[in-house]
């Protein structure tokens, strides 16, 4: 199985910050670039050549095992920060392949039937038909009927309902410490993929458990409730898909935490997804897990393929994916520790470095984020920020689509007088997923992406839309992904193939919100529309003869969706009254500002977004400011406050020492 090139781009970028390539590999494959002389094969290279590789195998590490945090951030938080919540970098779209979060036993078993099948194809010369049924992105051909499905609840509840973790003692004692640091015995706690132990150093007031073994949870002393649900049973794009775990949401949880099941998770991003809707805002997720082979059950064989083929720092970095593709910006100050105990194994060495490496197998890590503050509405002052607040957990859109219609709906919202206008993005945030799903098949070439945002907001600024299934059938029809019909959308499209692809948005965003109205007085504007236009462009013609015919199509397109649209504004008498006394001159201003819309529009969305961008690096250098005089201060503090005595007292600062 490949990965897509985004998962590549993924990887190679978790390498870099890893160690995943060290110096003494980066020498060897260098030196074998070469064949050797029979004499130097068996050569030993001299002291002067191994000791400046050494060093430079030393430097290397040392940099790559640097913190990705500043000194301020370390100082707020728990021992072992690695990543720091300014570091983490992420492709615009979901960047893995669905297959590699099968669990490793099913999807072996279904490449080797796969090659199984290829072989057989080969030798007899007969091509396997493809299975229709495979996973997306499971690169499987031939029937897969029979590859034992791996069920969850069967597995985790029956064949090893008994089988405890047995996590070694001195990352018990790491996963404790981490937690003491974060959580309180007053807190309510959720524990996702609960079992036998959930390695608190105290009872909280609640702890509810949700795991696939009912005997082992009921082996838990700190648990006050717990319910079996299958964590992989999802509804795509959304949630958990159980209904008694939705109802906990009634009573938020201060707290979420999750040790050694990330790894066994087939839809990571409707998990944690759920966890936010189950977070009180300003709650805190912990995922935690140990190294491969740090438990004395690791259960690899329903460990999904994607864990078992990279290392922990590469987890790390997936993990941190895992938040941002769930809730983006709705989870913040995201962290990633490695708080593995001094007895672990040194995880930075590998290859031939890895044998000599002392200590045990006991790595351990953490990747937390806390819920961010939704708006409930959208702030005049601040649109941008309410209205991507408000897509936060909009389902299967992409960030990418997100990010690209956020700012022009802030911008109609910015700088509209009509209060419609307004209500319309407040009630159509919610429906952004549909017309982007209308939009998935698009051709991102002939149909960029900025084109698709475009054409978004039109249809969310506009009153009359409500994505029913009649304006989404419109839609697509509009588009071409749908066989137009022979009343409107037949005849429309051939009339107005002239008109260029990016002034074609604004036509068909204003045309799709008059259907499914139940107002008979708009069907009829509708069909005089698609009547009229024939005779409009005839007219312009004979007006324009200079005109091209793209500029024929689009002035008589919109002054007739304008004037005929709208029932009751103008009746198709008049309109071809007034049509008649227009000029050459009168028509070609017309045109002139129709086309200015546009090319304004542009203009205005890049000074939004300038005059946010400029908004932001203020905000940051701001928070540089203080993040510097808060280090400033702390590092020549004379005075310290003692929390026992409630009293300030002298503080012998060593950094004072050191000046």
């Amino acid at each position: 199985m490949k990965l897509s090139e985004s998962v590549l781009c993924l990887a190679v970028a978790l390498s870099c910050a890893s160690s995943s390539v060290n110096g003494f590999q980066s020498v060897s494959l260098d030196r074998c670039s070469t064949r050797p002389s029979p004499t130097a094969r068996h050569a030993i290279a001299p002291p002067l050549i191994i000791g400046p590789m050494l060093k430079k195998m030393k430097d290397e590490k040392a940099k790559k095992n640097m913190p990705m945090a500043d000194a301020s951030e370390s100082a707020n938080q728990a021992p072992g920060l690695r990543v720091g919540s300014g570091s983490w970098k992420w492709p615009p779209v979901w960047p893995y392949d669905t297959a590699l979060f099968l669990p490793s036993k099913q999807l072996d078993e279904m490449e080797r039937k796969k090659n199984m099948n290829q072989l057989a194809s080969a030798v007899s010369g007969i091509g396997q038909s493809p299975n229709m049924m495979a996973p997306d992105g499971a690169t499987t051909d031939g029937d897969d009927d029979d590859v034992e499905i791996f069920k969850a609840l069967d597995f985790w509840g029956k064949e090893k309902g008994t089988l405890e973790t047995g996590m070694d003692q001195d990352a018990v004692d790491k996963l404790k410490e981490h937690y003491s640091f974060y959580l309180s015995e007053d807190m309510s706690i959720l524990e996702l993929g609960a079992a036998e132990d959930s390695y608190l150093p105290f009872k909280p007031a609640r702890l509810v458990g949700v795991g696939a073994s009912e005997g082992l949870m009921k082996k838990n002393p700190l648990l006050s409730e717990s319910m079996v649900v299958d964590l992989n049973d999802v509804d795509k794009g959304r949630d958990v898909n159980n209904d008694e775990f939705r109802k906990l949401a009634t009573e938020p949880f201060d707290a979420i935490i999750m040790s050694n099941t990330i790894s066994y998770l087939n839809n990571p991003r409707e998990v944690l997804r759920s966890a936010w809707y189950l977070l009180k805002p300003g709650g805190v997720m912990l995922i935690s897990w140990a190294t491969q082979g740090g438990c004395t059950a690791d259960f690899p064989e329903a460990q999904t393929k994607m864990w078992t083929r990279y290392n922990d720092d590469q987890h790390m970095w997936m993990t941190g994916s895992f938040f941002q593709f769930s809730a983006g910006d709705g989870w913040e100050s995201l962290l990633g520790f490695d708080i593995s105990p001094e007895s672990a194994k040194d995880a930075t060495q590998t290859g031939p470095m890895a044998v000599l490496a002392q200590g045990k197998k006991n790595n351990m890590y953490v990747v937390q984020a806390t819920k961010g503050y939704q708006d409930d509405s959208i702030d005049p002052n601040d649109p941008e920020k309410s209205i991507k607040s408000l897509c936060w957990m909009l389902p299967t859109m992409e960030s990418r689509d997100k990010n690209l219609v956020v700012p022009r709906l802030a911008r109609v919202y910015q700088t509209t007088e009509n209060e419609q206008v307004r209500e319309a993005i407040e009630e159509n945030i919610s429906v952004l997923p549909v017309i982007f799903e209308a939009l998935l098949k698009m051709d991102a070439f002939s149909f960029t992406f900025n084109m698709q945002a475009q054409l978004a907001a039109d249809l969310v600024c506009d009153p009359k839309f409500r994505a029913t299934d009649k304006q989404i059938i419109a839609l697509k029809e509009g588009l071409g992904l749908r066989t137009p019909g022979p009343d409107f959308w037949g005849p429309v499209g051939k009339e107005t193939a002239a008109i260029p692809v990016a002034e074609k948005i604004s036509l068909l965003g204003y045309i799709v919100p008059r259907f499914d109205s139940g107002d008979a007085a708009q069907e009829e504007a509708l069909q005089a529309f698609v009547t009229g236009l024939q005779p409009t462009f005839s007219v312009i013609r004979s007006k324009c003869p200079h005109y091209s015919e793209g500029d024929v199509q689009l002035l008589g397109a919109e002054l007739l969706a304008y004037e005929l649209l709208t029932p009751g504004f103008t009746t198709r008498e008049d309109f071809a009254i007034w049509l008649e006394s227009m000029t050459k001159e009168d028509l070609s201003d017309l045109l002139d500002i129709r086309k200015s819309y546009r090319l304004a529009a542009e203009e205005g969305l890049a000074n939004f977004l300038q005059d946010e961008e400029a908004k932001k690096t203020r905000r940051e250098a701001m928070i540089e400011k203080m993040k510097a005089q808060k280090e400033n201060a702390r590092m020549s503090r004379t005075l310290i406050f003692n929390p026992r005595s409630q009293k300030f007292e002298t503080f012998d600062n060593p950094n004072l020492k050191k000046k």
